[in-house]
């Protein structure tokens, strides 16, 4: 297998200035910012643009905003697979015949595989077709590379990948330490020009937080170009000026912000819901035939209006109550 050129280059620029440029023009005011979801996907990506997801597996993943990005047929996109599965699976979903190309191009570390559920087989298909550009890094690599955009650095040394077949198929560069003279392995900034969280609380001018693991999502948020945020609840920002170390991401990185219950969903939301696990299973079920899984997503993406009609094809606030229950049941401390 060969690396095209634009792999071995890769698929982002990792100048600081020329990101600092795109920063100079995001407003420092804090203003009103609430948008629909379709206003968000609308207004703020687009064909061509290179995007990343918060949340880690399907914790905390923007369900809502994935949907949208489906339906309004958003075309050749650029994706960084940081642990990436349902929302993966979703943006595959748009890479089929009479569909047009979703995903252009992937800087893979963990995708396609559900873990316990088994591998997914549509991404399976759609990578295995040749359609999408590839390079291969480790999570691990691919945070430090959202780490060194977050500080402003072109790139940040480490020392794993070096000697591997990951390592063979990214564009990392070979350095030696200028202390040591050990060999390191130099990954390249990340700048993302859209990336997508979804946390519990946020006010109208931006200002959030989450509970649960954070994984990247500080990174990210500091390294995007531009930051769309979707959250279970819009608080009152006095709840921010009160406790001004509750704003894990500040009014200033985010551009949209959309209020969305359970956009998580069928991800989980840790203390709020867990993951559907049926709805998982009919999905991963369904895409083994190319047909089935078309009919799949005409049901519930593609035929709906919004998040909260697909919320209700898939059990409404019943089932909704139940994966709250699930996820906050602490289960009695075993005895002999």
């Amino acid at each position: 297998m060969e690396q095209s050129e634009m792999t071995k280059k890769g698929f982002t620029n990792p100048s600081v200035e020329v990101a600092r440029e795109v920063f100079k023009q995001k407003s420092r005011v804090m203003s009103d910012k609430r948008h629909t979801v379709k206003e968000a996907v609308k207004k703020w990506i687009h064909d061509g643009d290179y995007l990343a997801v918060g949340g880690f597996g399907t914790n905390r993943i923007p369900t809502a905003l994935l949907h949208e990005i489906l339906r309004q047929k958003v075309q050749n996109l650029g994706f960084s697979g940081h642990t990436a599965k349902h929302d993966f699976q979703l943006l595959c979903a748009g890479n089929m015949t009479g569909r047009g190309q979703t995903l252009a191009r992937v800087d893979i570390a963990y995708v396609m595989g559900m873990e316990a559920r088994g591998l997914s087989s549509h991404p399976r298909r759609v990578l295995e077709s040749g359609m999408l550009e590839i390079t291969e890094w480790t999570n691990y690599a691919l945070a430090v590379r959202y780490q060194a955009a977050a500080m402003g650095v072109p790139f940040l040394p480490i020392r794993s990948m070096l000697g591997t077949d990951t390592g063979r198929f990214s564009n990392l560069r070979e350095i030696d330490c200028p202390f040591t003279g050990q060999k390191l392995a130099a990954v390249p900034a990340l700048f993302p020009d859209v990336v997508l969280i979804h946390v519990q609380e946020a006010d109208i001018y931006g200002n959030c937080s989450w509970t649960g693991t954070s994984v990247a999502d500080l990174e990210l948020s500091r390294a995007a170009k531009k930051l769309i945020i979707t959250c279970e609840k819009l608080v009152p920002h006095e709840e921010f000026r009160a406790n001004p170390n509750k704003a894990q991401i500040p009014f200033f990185c985010v551009d949209a912000v959309c209020e969305v219950p359970y956009g998580s969903y069928p991800g989980n939301m840790p203390g709020k819901y867990f993951t559907d696990e049926r709805y998982i299973g009919e999905w991963m079920t369904a895409e083994h035939n190319l047909d089935t899984f078309k009919s799949f997503l005409d049901k519930y993406i593609f035929g709906v209006e919004d998040f909260s009609e697909f919320l209700h094809l898939c059990g409404g606030i019943s089932r909704l109550q139940e994966l709250r229950d699930e996820e906050i049941f602490i289960p009695p401390y075993p005895t002999r």
